[in-house]
């Protein structure tokens, strides 16, 4: 029971995370390092209340994040994305397993072309033209608590129940 506590409120945390992430990135175009290093820091514990072994479950993980931002560092290097999404996808790439992780960055792409069109829309109707930032950490957090609703916390709910 205690370990199903601590595995749902470490889901509950990394969903407050992710809002507050898009919220910053919203009011000032940028994630803060401290938020990325806290979600990075939750990952062992999330490990742990999550029973995955070291090898391969755990090995798996970081592999998945090492990947991940060697694939965004140079999305970033190409001036494609900015430094705090890089970031929080790494991290984020801790704690979801990586055929989920997958389907995070199908449903983060989606929204931040929904997002792209909306901003860009916004943009020429109020005849800015100074250059268009989009905060696509929102883009992001949304792909996380997609994945966080629709995969894992269903899965820490049922094993609440059973026990």
């Amino acid at each position: 029971m205690l370990m199903t506590t601590i595995h749902y409120g470490l889901l509950i945390a990394l969903a407050i995370a992710l809002v507050f992430a898009a919220f910053t990135d919203i009011r000032r175009r940028q994630i803060d390092n401290w938020l990325n290093a806290a979600i990075a820091l939750g990952a062992p514990v999330f490990w742990w209340s999550s029973g995955l072994a070291l090898w391969p479950d755990v090995a798996m993980q970081l592999g998945v994040a090492v990947a991940a931002f060697a694939l965004l560092a140079g999305l970033f290097a190409l001036k494609m994305m900015g430094g705090g999404d890089v970031k929080l996808l790494t991290v984020l790439a801790l704690w979801i397993p990586w055929d989920i992780f997958i389907q995070l960055l199908i449903v983060m792409a989606i929204a931040g072309g929904v997002l792209t069109v909306v901003m860009g829309m916004w943009h020429i109707m109020r005849r800015q033209r100074d250059r268009l930032a989009i905060p696509y950490g929102v883009a992001i957090a949304f792909g996380g608590l997609w994945v966080l609703y629709f995969n894992l916390l269903p899965a820490a709910a049922t094993s609440a129940a059973a026990t």
